[in-house]
C-alpha cells in the first residue's frame, strides 16, 4: 500500500472516532470568535459569509430534521410555532 492509497480525502486515515455536535460547535464558535475580535476588514468579510452561509445551513437542517421527524419537532427546538418554523425553513421549490 502506497502512501496516498493509506491517506484519506483530507490526510492520513488515523482511524480517529468521528467528532461530536459538542466539539464541532466549541471550534465553530472559537472560529467565530477569533474572528470578531480582528481588527481586520478580511475578518469582517469572512463574517459575512459565514453569517449567510449558517443561514442556509439552518434551512438545510430544519428540513432535514422536518424529514426525519416533523415540523412540530422542529419549531420546538427552534423555540417558535410550527407554523413560523415552516414558513421560514421550507423549500421553496417543488
Amino acid at each position: 500500500m502506497t502512501t496516498s492509497e493509506a491517506a484519506g480525502p483530507t490526510g492520513p486515515n488515523l482511524n480517529l472516532p468521528e467528532p461530536t455536535v459538542e466539539a464541532l460547535a466549541q471550534q465553530a464558535r472559537q472560529a467565530v470568535e477569533a474572528l470578531a475580535h480582528l481588527s481586520d476588514p478580511a475578518a469582517f468579510s469572512e463574517l459575512l459569509r459565514l453569517s449567510a452561509l449558517v443561514g442556509e445551513c439552518l434551512g438545510v437542517s430544519a428540513r432535514s430534521l422536518a424529514d426525519g421527524g416533523s415540523w412540530a419537532h422542529v419549531a420546538e427546538v427552534a423555540g417558535v410555532t410550527r407554523q413560523a418554523a415552516w414558513s421560514r425553513w421550507r423549500s421553496e421549490t417543488p
